[in-house]
């Protein structure tokens, strides 16, 4: 009877088996050489966790990162947290979750409070998905927003950015719905991987249970055109309902998730 890598090698695994191998970055059933993976997923296994430590470690740079037409476009802006460094970033996560003194008053000079709907981008643990997600989900959420008839506050991008730092852009922009777009921490399938945590009129004190999240936007996960449908479906929840988080799970189910990861 032939051992499981001569069917890898010859293709010859069920269809079902097949279908799960093609919906799935998880390498599964990947034939081995002996105890071990194959020279190739070991290499791969090596480059992927290379990638993830690179996006986890990067700093912003976004006349690097971004083209000046799309920053131009957008107007975008940097403000910063508290934390002065990635090291201290990755050290004392609070820091991340407040802004430099500069930063409250730069963000109070530049945006108009009280939007219906308020973007901000954070790097958090991954500039790589921050760069491969945001110039095609940018654009896609303002339409949207127009459409509906939304007022839209200017974007901004937050470095060494965690996810409590929405209480912050609440206290001082009063936005009805504000989204947070930042890098997921990085893993062996993917460093590109874009979360948006979301609030119905965040304030100091606010935790997790007041946020929902729409998380794995990227190329194997959600496309950016519908996470775009899925963040308005749920902001339009949200501004119905008066409500985010626990409290709206009842009321508006659909991509709905609570998050605890920044």
């Amino acid at each position: 009877m032939a051992g499981s890598d001569d069917l890898v090698l010859q293709g010859e695994w069920p269809e079902i088996v097949r279908q799960i191998r093609a919906r799935t970055p998880a390498r599964v059933l990947m034939g081995r050489a002996g105890a071990a993976y194959r020279t190739a997923t070991q290499l791969e296994l090596r480059e992927a966790h290379a990638a993830a430590r690179d996006a986890v470690r990067a700093e912003l740079n976004l006349e690097q990162q971004f083209r000046p037409e799309f920053l131009k476009q957008w107007e975008l802006f940097e403000v910063s947290t508290q934390a002065s460094s990635k090291e201290e970033y990755l050290q004392h996560p609070n820091l991340g979750r407040a802004f430099a003194d500069a930063s409250r008053v730069e963000l109070q000079r530049r945006c108009r409070p009280g939007a219906d709907l308020q973007i901000a981008i954070g790097d958090g643990l991954s500039i790589s998905a921050v760069v491969a997600q945001v110039p095609a989900l940018l654009p896609a959420l303002a339409a949207g927003a127009q459409a509906r008839g939304w007022r839209l506050g200017l974007p901004f991008v937050i470095r060494h950015c965690r996810v409590g730092i929405l209480n912050q852009i609440g206290e001082l922009l009063t936005p009805q719905v504000a989204v947070l777009l930042i890098g997921e921490r990085p893993g062996l399938a993917t460093a590109e991987s874009l979360s948006a945590y979301m609030a119905y009129r965040p304030q100091p004190g606010h935790t997790d249970a007041d946020r929902n999240l729409i998380s794995n936007i990227h190329a194997r996960g959600i496309s950016p055109a519908d996470a775009a449908v899925r963040i308005l479906d749920l902001a339009a929840g949200m501004m119905r309902n008066r409500c985010s988080g626990t409290r709206l799970e009842g009321t508006h189910p659909d991509h709905v998730g609570k998050g605890t990861l920044n």
